[in-house]
C-alpha cells in the first residue's frame, strides 16, 4: 500500500517509530534526515528536516530508538565535500523528543558504514550495519552485527550476518576492477517473536530489476546478538523475494518493521509502475503486514 503523504520528498528509506500513541517516520534525504508524522501510519505529514548538520551532506537511512528519556538517531553521511560515496560513516545525534531537533554528537563507525539499525536485547546494546568487504569470493557489501558499550561507542568487533551469495545481488558488474562483479546486502532490520529471530534486508541496488527484500532466520534463546547463527531464507542458493517488483511497483526494498497490536507493519520505498521518469529521487514509502510462522514470514496484506 503506497501511504498517502503531505507534503516533503521522497521517503528513500523509511524508519518508523511509535511514540506516545503517534507514528514517526524518518527518511534519506542529502540535506538532512526528514521527519513526517501521522496518527494512523497511513496518512503523513512532513514535519520539515530533524536533523541537518554543517559540514555533511547525504543524510542515508536513518534508525531512532528511544533510550531513557533520550531519542538517539543512527545514520550516516559524509563530509559536503567529499565526492567518495564510500566514505559514508555511521553517526549519532540525539533529541529530546521524537519530532524535536536531533544535534550530532560523534561518528560512531569509521567509513565505509552505512544503514544501522540499534536495537536492545538482554540488557545490551547491539547495531547490524553495512561494511565492505573487498576479498570474499562475492566482493561487496554485507551486514555485521557489534556490542555498542554505550549509544555513543561500538565495541569495535563486527560479526558477519549475512553477505552475498546470489546473482541477484549483483550491485554492479565489474564495478572496481574487471571480472569482479560487486554485491550489495544492505538496509538490515532486526526483530524477534519469541525465541525466533528475524534480519530483513536488501540486496543488489535500488535501480536494478531484481533489488529485493530479502531476510533470514534463527531460532535460539540466546540475547547475544553476536552469537546468533542466520539462514537465508529459504537456503542461500535460492533467490526467493519477501518484497520485489510487482506488477504495480518497482525498486521495493530497505525496509523498517514495527509490531503493534499484536500485527508486524513493514514499511519499505518503491516507485509507481508506469508513472512518468522523473530526475532525482522518486521512491515513496509503501506499508504492507507479514506473519511469521516459524522461519518463514508471509505478506498477509499490501
Amino acid at each position: 500500500m503506497k501511504l498517502n503523504v503531505k507534503g516533503g520528498y521522497s521517503q528513500g528509506d523509511p524508519y518508523v517509530i511509535k511514540e506516545g500513541g503517534r507514528y514517526y517516520m524518518y527518511a534519506t534525504h542529502p540535506q538532512g534526515v526528514q521527519l513526517y508524522d501521522s496518527d494512523d501510519m497511513i496518512n503523513w505529514t512532513f514535519r520539515g528536516f530533524c536533523l541537518q548538520v554543517e559540514g555533511q551532506k547525504e543524510y542515508w537511512a536513518p534508525c531512532v530508538i528511544k533510550l531513557g528519556e533520550k531519542f538517539y538517531m543512527y545514520y550516516s553521511s559524509f563530509a559536503a565535500d567529499e565526492t567518495d560515496v564510500h566514505k559514508e560513516r555511521v553517526c549519532v545525534a540525539v533529541s529530546d523528543s521524537p519530532d524535536g531537533r536531533f544535534l550530532f554528537v560523534n561518528e560512531l563507525i569509521a567509513p565505509f558504514s552505512i544503514d544501522p539499525h540499534v536495537v536492545i536485547s538482554g540488557g545490551e546494546l547491539f547495531i547490524y550495519y553495512s561494511l565492505n568487504d573487498y576479498d570474499a569470493p562475492r566482493a561487496g557489501t554485507l551486514v555485521v552485527v557489534d556490542k555498542l558499550v554505550t549509544p555513543l561507542k561500538a565495541l569495535g568487533e563486527p560479526k558477519v550476518v549475512v553477505r552475498a551469495t546470489l546473482d541477484e545481488e549483483i550491485f554492479q558488474k565489474d564495478r572496481f576492477k574487471k571480472g569482479q562483479h560487486w554485491h550489495t546486502i544492505e538496509g538490515a532490520f532486526y526483530f524477534r517473536i519469541g525465541d525466533w529471530h528475524y534480519l530483513t534486508y536488501s540486496g543488489n541496488c535500488y535501480e536494478n530489476p531484481t533489488y529485493y527484500v530479502g531476510y533470514c532466520a534463527c531460532h535460539s534463546a540466546e540475547n547475544d546478538l553476536t552469537k546468533l547463527d542466520f539462514k537465508k531464507y529459504p537456503n542461500e542458493n535460492t533467490y526467493l523475494p519477501l518484497i520485489a517488483k510487482n506488477s504495480v511497483e518497482e525498486g521495493t526494498g530497505h525496509n523498517s518493521a514495527l509490531i503493534d497490536g499484536g500485527k508486524i507493519y513493514v514499511f519499505y520505498h518503491g516507485r509507481d509502475v508506469g508513472a512518468p521518469k522523473l530526475s532525482g529521487d522518486t521512491r515513496t514509502a509503501r506499508l504492507l503486514t507479514l506473519v511469521a510462522n516459524g522461519d518463514e514470514l508471509k505478506i498477509v496484506e499490501r
